[in-house]
């Protein structure tokens, strides 16, 4: 297979993740309306390295294992106190770059799992840490309650920390992939839910970001989540891993995105992203021969 067949077939299965899994970590990310508020600096820019440290409402408040940020950087509010938005990293001479993973489980497929469908990832987690790839998982409030044990060994464990993906992965703006949408009051408390679900679980590595179902927000989403004292974290790389069937095309979208600072994302869910620990296998060697650093998005925010 060519390397432009090999892109164009990335692209496609990034295109039926929007179908398929409404889009989660595979559309565009913010609309014009939530513009204003990327990177969360109004005209007065405040970066994220002198930004306040703040604990997420409903977050665990124990201490991190060794190794975690015991307070974890977050970004000032962008215009008009909306919830600023993180991309990359404004430190650009650094060669890091932060692999994300998706944990996704919607409120309603509790029949699927039950009848054998795989929304884990042991294996991928596995590589991760044989790897020593230190990495963000984002996860759904429903999959750590689908998988505590799971969830309890990703958060305790100093090589990952445990980012917000929603309670139920329902919109947060509308349209956005077919999802059901949840009105500013739904909206919150589906936040405050998922972080109930890790500390029920036993995370304690668990930092006050979130990312939006879909990536889709809009000003109205932004004030939503402006209560929760969160960090939204989008991306700037899309590694096409979505019902990908070569692990090769995953690879190489990755590695021909990424730039220092980057935000890759992708996901931690069999059923829906097969090839992903196979692709890590060898987006992580190249990366590192290339002189890259992988770290944890709040690394990246804190420069």
């Amino acid at each position: 297979m060519t390397n432009s067949v090999r892109k164009v077939a990335a692209a496609a299965a990034t295109a039926v993740l929007g179908a398929a899994l409404a889009g989660c970590g595979g559309g565009a990310g913010a609309p014009d309306a939530g513009r204003e508020a990327r990177m969360g600096t109004p005209a007065a820019s405040v970066s994220a390295s002198a930004s306040a440290s703040t604990s997420a409402a409903g977050a665990p408040a124990a201490s991190p294992q060794a190794g975690a940020p015991a307070k974890p950087p977050t970004m000032a509010p962008g215009p008009n106190g909306l919830t600023a938005v993180f991309e990359r990293s404004k430190q650009r001479t650094d060669k890091t770059v932060a692999l994300t993973f998706d944990a996704d489980m919607t409120s309603d497929q509790g029949p699927r799992a039950a009848d054998g469908e795989h929304f884990d990832n042991p294996a991928l987690i596995s590589t991760l840490r044989t790897l020593k790839v230190p990495s963000t998982i984002f996860m759904t409030g429903r999959w750590a309650e689908e998988y505590p044990d799971q969830a309890k060994s990703i958060g305790t464990d100093p090589n990952f920390e445990i980012a917000n993906h929603s309670y139920s992965h329902h919109a947060f703006k509308s349209p956005c992939y077919g999802l059901p949408a949840l009105d500013g009051a739904a909206a919150r408390a589906d936040v405050d839910r998922a972080f109930a679900a890790f500390k029920k679980a036993g995370a304690v590595n668990t930092v006050p970001y979130f990312r939006f179902p879909g990536g889709c927000y809009d000003d109205q989403a932004l004030r939503a989540l402006s209560t929760a004292q969160v960090t939204a974290v989008q991306w700037d790389v899309v590694s096409g891993d979505a019902f990908a069937k070569d692990p090769v095309a995953v690879a190489e979208q990755v590695l021909d995105g990424v730039k220092p600072g980057s935000v890759v994302v992708m996901h931690c869910t069999r059923s829906a992203a097969p090839v992903t620990e196979e692709a890590v296998q060898r987006i992580v060697p190249e990366l590192r021969k290339r002189g890259y650093r992988f770290v944890k998005v709040s690394e990246l925010i804190g420069k």
